[in-house]
């Protein structure tokens, strides 16, 4: 009985099986043992332990992953992929026996097609894992993840010489968004073998190697100086010379092409020494008894180095001795005459007497001659209304009486602005109890200029006072020159009334010569005046505005977007001498492999339509502006302001993204009812679109839960899916029939319709419910998404997400004047003086634009009176959140413009 239940455990049992075997083999040696009543019983089963769990997997070329585990001991293995599980006919099991445990090991395969990967529903990648059982419990493996090849972000790099180029070490090499390698300029280092290496998780690929060999051809160096003519006199020849060397043909390059030697015929001039002319007469017999004559080194003149004359050019000689004597006798008689004295002493006299009178004559002309002038001189004063025909009504202009019975600090009503008028303007301080004086207005300086001058110039309708800088410069003479009541005060009241300037959507300033920058803060837009655009004297009131979107027709057709928003600047019309820098933030997305889009600037008309300015990378020399392309904003310089707007369509066969922010907001009070909801806003990704928004839901009362997220829309023609998961349904239920909302493509991918939200509506179980956590997925179809996971407590006072990111600087509306740049001008000037000559060597304006990024078309600063300064001016508007000026000093520095840098290390803030 105890050997057959022996044999029933063992077929259950094996491991103790084989220690009963034993027992019964040592039985045989020793008949004298006897077998226990007991055996101990056999250990339970162990949990599944996995031999081998599934791995990670990529679809390549719609071929399926296989997913594969084994496990022991296991009576059963499933896949679950998903947190569904795989139907028990799509998986391939395999049983084995251990040899040396005795356990049954289970391997188990699955097939995932690319299908199943597409077909998922979220963010999360498809996933697999394996679940085995035993008698003891179940085991769960790692999750296996799979995903389709073309999803992986790849990598490509070039080769020289099997070493990797890195392009911002050598600024010779440029790498293009589509992988293309460009060498700007052959040199002879560039000789080496080239190869393209493109990798990623999946695989690595590389590229036959490209040789490349630069043929230095030689060229000429400079020609020597002619030698002298071999000839002494008359006719010869000189030559000059010149070498192969700058540089020598290299690597097989072509021999310079003409002759190293050039000979000319010449010819010297013989010298011609110089010869007498025949003696001229004699002279008279003088009081010395002599006479003389002279002669001429001109029988012919000495030429081409000959020799002078030799020999004296006068000669003298003793006069006849009568003439001599009687002369002599004259001159003695003449001195001995008694009257003599007398009479030389009168007539001295009377020389000195009627000088005298003389200058006391010419005096008194001169001061009746002044007196005069000075008063021809206060009568225009009198009169200074001629003076300023064009800027004031007919009469003269005095200062404020202290009767006036006006308001004691308003100013003379001047309905008409002031226009322009030449000549120095000095104000004349008055006392209190000083009879009111004319202004002086003369065409020379009476007065040095006070410290503080200023001009205002009241509107009967603003009141507006400008002032002048006591530094500016008046060698023009226009001091002032304001809007005209015929022109630019039509215009002025045209923006007024068809343009709304509400707060935080527009700012304006009064500028003249040394400019300034116009910024509407958290918007993104920005209006640069560099120095010297506006006319010496000039001031213009100039304004910066954000059309809003139901207020304006949209510069978008057929099938463009519109990339920015629509700003307008102005006056139009006016007369700029240089361009100003717009600055438009923009949602396009630009850092992809190859060019997606094709952009364009558009300006409407006095009308109404909306015009094409120029479309980027094809820019010809009639295009009068130049967009410089950032990932987050573009720069136009433009010489006639108005109203633009970046626009936008794919450029095939590749479709554009456009990026965009996703908003959650709710209610900011507690709630006081069964119902809550919350709103998603879909907008354009710009601070411009965000800060729309978020005046919109101050005024309705929501707060923003937390911060935006982002989201790529692709030109796909399909629509935005918002759906709510995981609600808590004991407490809460979603009023929403429908499974998901969506927002048709078009209406966001035109930006017609701003700005774009869904609502959620919820409802509560009861009013003692107050915690609310969710997840809600937004997402285009067959595209990218989000998701937002909300934890919240709408009983409690939510507190506001910051919508501006951290550390963003908030600058002010406007700044006039050299405050507004952060080159000084001194250094300005010395770099345009330094760069704007064109150099054989390249090493100017050109290399300076290519250091900087600004070298897509050069031909539009090549038309410019000063590119440098065009190119500051660029720079300024590109850097106004850093304003760093290292930037600069590093492409200068890499110019090897060492004496620019002592410049701006001495005179500015490096």
């Amino acid at each position: 009985e105890k050997h057959g239940r022996i044999q029933r455990d063992q077929s259950r049992r094996p491991a103790l099986g084989r220690l009963v075997a034993i027992h019964r083999e040592s039985s045989d040696y020793s008949e004298a043992e006897v077998l226990p009543d007991q055996f101990p019983s056999a250990p339970a089963e162990p949990l599944p332990e996995f031999l081998l769990e599934p791995e990670d997997g990529f679809i390549v070329k719609n071929r399926p992953v296989q997913l594969r585990c084994r496990a022991s001991p296991a009576t059963q293995i499933y896949f679950k992929c998903n947190g569904e599980w795989v139907n028990q006919n799509d998986h391939i099991t395999r049983e084995s026996l251990d040899q040396i445990t005795g356990l049954v090991v289970r391997e188990v395969d699955i097939s995932v097609s690319r299908t199943q990967v597409e077909e998922l529903f979220g963010l999360e990648d498809y996933w697999c894992q394996c679940v085995a059982w035993s008698s003891a419990g179940t085991t769960k493996s790692n999750r296996a993840y799979v995903r389709i090849a073309f999803q992986i972000r790849r990598a490509v790099d070039w080769l020289k010489n099997e070493d990797v180029i890195d392009s911002s070490q050598d600024s010779n090499f440029l790498i293009t968004i589509d992988h293309n390698l460009i060498i700007k300029q052959a040199r002879l280092s560039d000789t080496a073998n080239y190869t393209c290496v493109a990798r990623n998780v999946v695989a690595k690929r590389r590229s036959s190697t490209a040789t490349l060999i630069v043929y230095v051809s030689g060229g000429w160096s400079s020609w020597t100086e002619w030698s002298e003519c071999n000839a002494r006199c008359g006719r010869g020849w000189q030559r000059r010379t010149r070498s192969c060397t700058n540089p020598a043909p290299l690597n097989g390059g072509a021999f310079c092409e003409g002759p190293p030697v050039q000979r000319v015929t010449c010819t010297t001039l013989c010298p011609v020494d110089g010869g007498w002319t025949e003696w001229a007469k004699w002279s008279a017999c003088g009081t010395e008894c002599t006479h003389w004559r002279s002669r001429e080194c001109q029988a012919p003149p000495p030429i081409n180095g000959g020799k002078h004359c030799s020999g004296g050019m006068m000669e003298s000689k003793n006069c006849t001795e009568g003439l001599c004597a009687r002369n002599k006798k004259i001159s003695v008689e003449h001195a001995s005459h008694p009257l003599a004295p007398g009479m030389g002493v009168a007539v001295y006299t009377g020389l000195v007497v009627a000088l005298l009178l003389s200058v006391v004559m010419a005096l008194c002309v001169g001061v009746l001659a002044y007196r005069r002038r000075c008063r021809h001189l206060h009568g225009d004063i009198t009169d200074s209304s001629s003076a300023l025909t064009a800027a004031f009504h007919p009469g003269n202009y005095k200062p404020p009486r202290q009767d006036n019975p006006l308001h004691p600090s308003a100013p003379p009503d001047l309905t008409a602005t002031a226009g322009t008028f030449r000549g120095p303007l000095f104000s004349l301080p008055q006392g209190v109890n000083d009879s009111p004086h004319k202004i002086p207005m003369t065409d020379s300086l009476l007065l040095d200029p006070l410290p503080s001058l200023k001009i205002k110039v009241y509107n009967s309708s603003t009141l507006s006072s400008l002032e002048l800088p006591a530094d500016m410069s008046l060698s023009d003479g226009e001091i002032l020159s304001l809007k005209s009541v015929g022109t630019v005060g039509r215009e002025r009241d045209y923006h007024s009334h068809t343009m709304s300037r509400e707060s935080g959507l527009s700012t304006s300033a009064t500028l003249g010569n040394l400019g300034g920058r116009l910024t509407i803060p958290n918007t993104g837009v920005s209006l640069l005046v560099p120095p010297g655009t506006i006319p010496q004297g000039k001031f213009y009131e100039m304004y910066l505005i954000i059309n809003k979107w139901e207020k304006t027709t949209l510069p978008s057709e057929g099938s463009q977007t519109v990339l920015s928003p629509v700003v307008s600047c102005g006056p139009s019309g006016m007369l700029l001498n240089r361009p100003v820098v717009l600055t438009l933030p923009h949602c396009a997305q630009l850092d992809t492999p190859t060019p997606d889009w094709t952009l364009a600037l558009k300006t409407q008309t006095h009308q109404g339509a909306w015009e094409e300015v120029l479309t980027v990378g094809e820019e010809t020399l009639s295009s009068p502006c130049y967009l410089q392309l950032e990932e987050e904003c573009c720069h136009v310089l433009m010489e006639q302001l108005g109203t633009y707007g970046l626009v936008g369509q794919s450029c095939p066969p590749r479709p554009a993204c456009k990026r965009l922010q996703l908003a959650l907001f709710a209610p900011r009070a507690p709630c006081l009812s069964l119902d809550f909801s919350l709103r998603i806003y879909c907008i354009h990704d710009t601070p411009h679109a965000l800060k729309e928004v978020l005046d919109l839901e101050r005024s309705l009362g929501g707060v923003l839960l937390e911060h935006p997220k982002p989201l790529l829309f692709k030109d796909s023609y399909h629509n935005l899916r918002l759906s709510i998961h995981d609600i808590p349904h004991t407490y809460w239920r979603s009023k929403l029939l429908a499974k998901y909302q969506e927002i048709p493509f078009y209406h966001i991918w035109s930006g017609s319709q701003r700005p774009l939200h869904c609502t959620f509506s919820l409802e509560r179980a009861s009013l003692a419910v107050s915690q609310l956590a969710c997840k809600i997925c937004v997402r285009q179809v067959e595209g990218e998404g989000q998701i937002f996971q909300l934890h919240t407590d709408i009983q409690e006072t939510l507190l506001p997400h910051s919508p501006l990111p951290s550390g963003s600087p908030c600058l002010p509306s406007s700044q006039v004047g050299p405050y507004a740049f952060r080159l000084p001008d001194s250094i300005r000037q010395k770099i345009c003086a330094s760069l704007d000559a064109p150099s054989a060597r390249g090493c100017d304006w050109r290399l300076l634009a290519r250091s900087l990024g600004f070298d897509r078309y050069l031909n539009y600063f090549a038309t410019k009176p000063s590119p440098t300064g065009v190119l500051l001016d660029l720079w300024e508007a590109c850097h106004q959140g850093d304003a760093d000026l290292v930037s600069l000093a590093t492409a200068l520095e890499e110019m090897g413009k060492s004496e620019v840098l002592v410049v701006m290390t001495t005179d500015g803030d490096c």
